[in-house]
């Protein structure tokens, strides 16, 4: 199982440092980057399961691509 922890910058070292003494886990820091892409992601995920139950009204592709 994969988890992303958002963590304060101030309380990581010593979360990581527990995490690290455990044999059964790995860990791997992301760069801000990384991370701004895969909140942009779950996103994006997040708002096309809104459109597919009919919570949200979604957009042409023609429109889309118009606006490219």
């Amino acid at each position: 199982m994969k988890v992303l922890l958002d963590i304060k910058d101030e309380k990581a070292a010593s979360l990581l440092e527990i995490l690290r003494g455990l044999a059964f886990v790995k860990t791997k820091p992301l760069s801000d980057e990384k991370a701004l892409l895969l909140l942009e992601l779950k996103e994006a995920v997040d708002e096309m399961k809104l459109v597919k139950t009919g919570k949200k009204k979604g957009r042409k592709i023609e429109d889309l691509l118009d606006e490219l």
